[in-house]
């Protein structure tokens, strides 16, 4: 039979030991200390990079126009634009085709967006981020010369950031 011997055979021995393994202040970390008694400490710098996103959600408008009779027609154009650009975009417009020899274009008033007629065709543009509808009205004198009756949609697009 065998019988437990303690490691300690007296009583004082054995409470100095649990004294010893249960004192806080012997238990206590280094880096709780930190250094010379100072608090430990710690910063955190996040920095959150949105990048920079310029995206045509809708871009309608008639695939063919049909050319009436007195050589004038018009149609309706809607741009959806959403844009994150600090200083906006721009959306220029030209038609590069024989069968149409003027071109007039008006847009729906909105706030922020400036239309422009340059050289070539038109440019609106904005100063600030945001979703932008723009409906535009299109109106189109056909050419005298003209061959056929219907033509494919003449309007070409570019859109660029600032």
């Amino acid at each position: 039979m065998s019988t437990f011997k303690p490691r300690f055979k007296s009583l004082p021995g054995a409470l100095l030991a649990a004294g010893l393994l249960l004192s806080p202040g012997l238990g206590m970390s280094e880096s709780a200390m930190g250094g010379a008694s100072q608090p430990a400490s710690a910063a955190l710098d996040f920095r959150i990079i949105i990048p920079p996103v310029m995206q045509l959600l809708e871009n309608s408008h008639p695939d063919r126009l049909d050319l009436p009779a007195n050589g004038a027609f018009s149609a309706q154009q809607k741009l959806v634009v959403v844009s994150n650009m600090k200083r906006g975009f721009c959306v220029t417009m030209r038609v590069d085709t024989p069968q149409v020899e003027a071109w007039r274009l008006q847009a729906a008033q909105q706030g922020g967006v400036t239309l422009l007629e340059v050289a070539d065709g038109y440019r609106l543009c904005t100063a600030r981020p945001g979703r932008y509808t723009l409906v535009l009205q299109h109106e189109f004198d056909a050419a005298p010369n003209r061959t056929q009756d219907a033509m494919a949609w003449p309007v070409q697009t570019v859109i660029a950031a600032l």
